[in-house]
């Protein structure tokens, strides 16, 4: 199979480059019949000189007929962003640099507030109109659902890795993975915790040894292992068991304990590497845009951590299937559904492998990496606070008690718990940009009522940002920069949030809302009220973060959060922390978790 670039050349060149090949092919044979004798090689330079023509003609056509449909409908174009090179291959670059080095929002905020909430960066001459705006979000997500799609372009860059999974499909084969996920997620199954507290225990104990070991914690990695094991668990009814690996010490630690050298003990490591590198690859495909193929030019970047990743799922995945077929052959097929895993579900509706496959990839990407980076920013933001940390470890002792294990009912009563992971879901959404692709051409409200609707092409990309949007002082206040979980429960609720539900989406809106919402509350509550019962405080360690995972001094001076936090903000699908987040803790006193 050619690798992701050649194909790419091949498509460009049939697509773009055949009217300018044919073109000069026509006007060298139609000169030697004219007995003009022309060199073949003022042919080839006639082509080429035609093409960066054609490419500006086509260009000028489609934006002659975009003002032309804007004016039929009343509306007017987006405000549009120049950049100082052609087809703002300069802002690209900025924003290839800006992810890499850069701030979340970096480049994009400073376009907004020059521009306003809803800018058109037309990069290489497609329209990609991002917005920040509730009520354009509301028309993607909800109101116009039908008119937004994820579309070829973003399905085909994920497609190595998501394949048709609930993430990347659209329409029917979007609602036929959608079917096949609903029934697990339902509330008897959310709330049963047995598989948490099995993983927390691990998860404590680990914790524990570090601390009396004198040593810092990596709370991002024992948390993203948490999830891991929690999901591969729910899953598949067998866990990665990455607790079980070699947890990493800190830079700074130079003579660290010895670790297990047996190949077991680093083969979770692998797939857990496996899965981000996967996660990355994808994600800077979606950020070069529809030419990212042509950094693939070689070989598919993807195949190697996917050979990693697919050795640990393609046999759980084929035993299962197998089981199904068994069963159903003897008539041994179980009616109640009871115990079963998501993988099981799933075989109620198919045992295609592939199908199978990708749609477990999709459900680990959301209970895993989300997950576990609302739960480190929470820890993050109680070691920021300790007020905050010690009313919450208030209400948790209140509710529950130093040992005995949480319930759905003892969750649901607790507000202050669900604030404080509201109000670090709004500051550190876990997916803070997200895109989709307008099917036919539509108009949107102005954020001026004095102006015009927005015209909005067919075919455009989409980009929007809940990580700006959460943060927007029109939106959330004067203080809407500054973690205040209590905005989630006095006066400002009812003042900012309560008018627009819109304005709040950690977990997306519409036909496309997280269908694990409830799920992930319970999991993050029940774990982060276990710690709470066991830990008492939380200190940022800043000398454990390597030098380049900190953040630049530059950024001290910055307004808002990225003059504030500690740590530097990454991002990929899903958003991360580089390097981790380095914690020392403090064990509370006389407090046994029980097993």
């Amino acid at each position: 199979m050619p690798s992701p670039g050649v194909s790419f050349l091949a498509r460009l060149t049939l697509r773009v480059l055949s009217i300018p090949i044919a073109l000069g092919i026509g006007a060298h044979y139609a000169s030697r019949r004219a007995g003009v004798a022309v060199p073949a090689w003022a042919t080839a330079l006639l082509t080429l000189a035609s093409l960066p023509l054609y490419v500006a003609y086509r260009v000028m056509r489609r934006d002659a007929r975009h003002r032309r449909e804007a004016a039929a409908m009343g509306a007017r174009l987006a405000p549009m962003v120049n950049g100082k090179r052609i087809g703002n291959t300069d802002l690209l670059t900025m924003m290839v640099h800006n992810r890499k080095f850069g701030y979340p929002g970096d480049g994009i905020v400073e376009l907004m507030d020059a521009e306003g909430p809803v800018v058109n960066m037309q990069v290489l001459w497609i329209d990609t109109i991002i917005t920040v705006w509730p009520e354009h979000i509301k028309h993607v997500l909800a109101t116009d659902f039908n008119n937004y799609v994820k579309g070829t372009r973003f399905q085909y860059g994920m497609d190595s890795v998501l394949g048709t999974g609930v993430f990347n499909s659209d329409g029917e084969m979007w609602k036929f993975h959608r079917a096949m996920t609903r029934p697990f997620f339902s509330r008897d199954r959310v709330s049963h915790f047995d598989i948490f507290d099995h993983h927390a225990d691990a998860v404590i104990a680990i914790m524990k040894e570090r601390i009396r070991g004198g040593f810092s914690i990596d709370f991002q990695d024992m948390i993203g292992r948490f999830t891991m094991d929690s999901a591969t668990e729910f899953l598949f009814g067998l866990s990665v068991d990455s607790l079980k690996a070699n947890i990493p010490y800190a830079h700074n630690v130079a003579f660290p304990p010895p670790q297990s050298s047996a190949a077991g003990a680093q083969t979770a490591n692998t797939f857990i590497e496996a899965f981000n590198e996967s996660m990355q690859i994808i994600a800077e495909r979606e950020h070069l845009g529809h030419i990212w193929p042509l950094f693939e030019i070689f070989e598919d970047k993807s195949a190697a951590p996917m050979k990693v990743v697919s050795a640990f799922l393609d046999p759980i995945i084929a035993a299962a299937v197998e089981r199904k077929r068994v069963a159903q052959a003897v008539g041994t097929e179980k009616n109640d559904t009871e115990g079963e895993t998501l993988l099981d579900e799933l075989l109620n509706s198919t045992s295609d492998p592939k199908v199978l496959k990708d749609e477990t990839l999709n459900i680990l990407l959301a209970g895993r990496d989300t997950t576990m980076h609302v739960m480190t920013m929470v820890i993050y933001f109680l070691s920021m606070y300790p007020d905050v940390c010690a009313k919450l470890r208030g209400e948790v002792l209140t509710h529950v008690g130093p040992t005995r294990r949480p319930t759905f009912d003892d969750i649901k009563d607790m507000k202050y718990l669900r604030a404080v992971i509201n109000e670090s879901m709004r500051l550190y959404p876990s997916v803070p940009f997200n895109v989709r692709e307008s099917v036919s051409a539509t108009t949107w409200p102005s954020p001026d009522p004095k102006e015009k609707p927005i015209y909005i092409p067919a075919g455009s990309k989409i980009p929007y940002s809940v990580f700006l949007m959460h943060r927007r002082p029109d939106l959330w206040g004067p203080d809407a920069e500054e973690f205040s979980p209590e905005r989630f429960l006095d006066e400002r609720l009812k003042k900012y949030l309560l008018t627009n539900s819109f304005q709040f989406l950690p977990f997306n809106a519409g036909p496309r809302i997280c269908l694990g919402q409830q799920f992930a509350y319970n999991e993050m509550s029940f774990m982060l009220i276990r710690l709470l019962q066991s830990f008492s405080a939380f200190t940022l360690d800043e000398d454990a973060f390597a030098p380049e995972a900190r953040p630049p001094a530059e950024w001290a001076t910055a307004p808002g959060r990225k003059g504030i936090d500690k740590f530097r903000p990454k991002l990929h699908l899903t958003m991360y922390v580089s390097d981790g987040m380095w914690l020392k803790i403090e064990e509370a006193v006389n407090v046994e978790v029980e097993g």
